[in-house]
């Protein structure tokens, strides 16, 4: 028997006997859904238990070093424990930005301070991070940002404002592209920042959109002190940091259109049932149901072979917008299927019926798939010049 042949068994043992029945259970709404933080809310026991399991043997982010809170797992063998939870449907235990960008971000550029102090407490879920890139005026074309920070000797005073940023009312600490020389062209003199958001200055306000719930909000800074030791990467040479961190952020934002999180068949199967044959009984969103499948699937194995590609270094940087594209529009098409197949009673807004709306509020979040992480319109770009080297016009 193999190495890795043994890992999975021991994997699959320890994820029956650790992994609590409710947490192989479907997530349906944000409740379901473990984000972590100083003042994290569990919908349950079972799932303050699953996060505790899984982070004491650092599975929460199996491929990082054991030294930073991590399994120490190899590629493989993080790929196998990955099959192994979607086996026995375990949700995953943690979501986190700080796990699927700003991890990424300072394992790669971070001193080994930054990743001592930062990186456990992502991996336990003790500290919850947004993100501050956009601003009004600098939001596809983010190289214009403004938000400045100015130089006091040992730390930085940050003015500016940012918008979208998502779930700022409710975290911990924030990472945030600032202009730390004004002078300097616009892709230069930017840095990649790193405070706390109880730090006197910051303030949010949620951003109401057509769901009726806010996840996006505006944020503000007067006068916020920055300690210089936050810098991530070199002064003024924070673009680098954020390129790297998008591809992270877009192959997250593509990863929605993944199986495992909402499934059209079932929810077709409740509300239409079966004809006598066991099939569903609407042979018309029988057929896009199945069409919906065959590409997920395919988009599913085409995300595996990126991470192969990545491990073996034979990756494209822009591959990352290629699978945010189509994984946004795989994730449109999922929830345009659960509306149909809810027919008028998945339009219901209010009432235990519906799940206070749950399923349109859901379908109506989704068109915003196309704008976060970078436009479709960008990506479509990025596409057509970095993969498939078309001629520009």
């Amino acid at each position: 028997m193999s190495d890795l042949q043994s890992f999975r068994q021991e994997a699959r043992a320890w994820l029956e006997t650790n992994c609590p029945p409710e947490m192989r259970q479907p997530v349906r709404t944000e409740a379901d859904v473990c984000w972590g933080g100083r003042n994290a809310q569990f919908s349950c026991e079972a799932q303050r238990v699953w996060l505790e399991r899984m982070a004491e043997r650092g599975w929460t982010v199996p491929a990082w070093p054991r030294e930073y809170g991590g399994g120490g797992l190899s590629p493989a063998e993080a790929a196998v424990l990955n099959e192994e939870m979607q086996a026995l449907g375990c949700r995953p235990p943690l979501s986190s930005f700080g796990i699927w960008m700003l991890g990424p971000a300072l394992l790669k550029f971070g001193t080994h301070e930054q990743k001592a102090e930062h990186l456990p407490p992502i991996a336990r879920g003790e500290i919850r991070w947004c993100q501050g890139y956009s601003e009004p005026n600098a939001g596809s074309d983010l190289a214009s940002l403004q938000t400045r920070a100015e130089d006091k000797g040992d730390h930085f005073i940050v003015n500016g404002q940012k918008i979208w940023t998502s779930y700022a009312d409710k975290a911990d600490w924030i990472f945030c592209l600032v202009r730390t020389d004004p002078s300097a062209k616009k892709h230069t003199g930017i840095s990649f920042v790193l405070f706390d958001m109880r730090t006197p200055g910051v303030s949010t306000r949620p951003i109401l959109l057509i769901s009726g719930k806010s996840p996006f909000c505006e944020t503000f800074f007067d006068n916020v002190r920055v300690e210089k030791h936050n810098v991530v990467g070199n002064l003024n040479e924070g673009w680098t940091v954020a390129k790297y961190l998008l591809q992270h952020e877009r192959e997250m934002i593509g990863g929605v259109g993944n199986r495992g999180v909402l499934a059209p068949r079932d929810i077709a199967l409740e509300a239409v049932g079966r004809d006598a044959q066991g099939r569903l009984d609407d042979p018309m969103l029988r057929a896009e149901i199945a069409a919906f499948e065959v590409d997920e699937m395919a988009f599913a194995a085409t995300m595996r072979r990126a991470r192969d590609m990545a491990i073996a270094r034979q990756g494209n940087p822009a591959y990352a917008s290629m699978l945010k594209y189509y994984g946004s529009e795989l994730n449109k098409r999922r929830h345009e299927l659960v509306m149909a197949a809810g027919g008028s009673a998945a339009l219901e807004w209010e009432g235990e019926r519906s799940s206070d709306g749950a399923r349109a509020r859901a379908w109506l979040r989704t068109k915003a798939n196309s704008i976060e992480g970078g436009t479709s319109e960008v990506q479509l770009n990025i596409i057509a010049k970095r993969v498939l080297a078309l001629p520009g016009a």
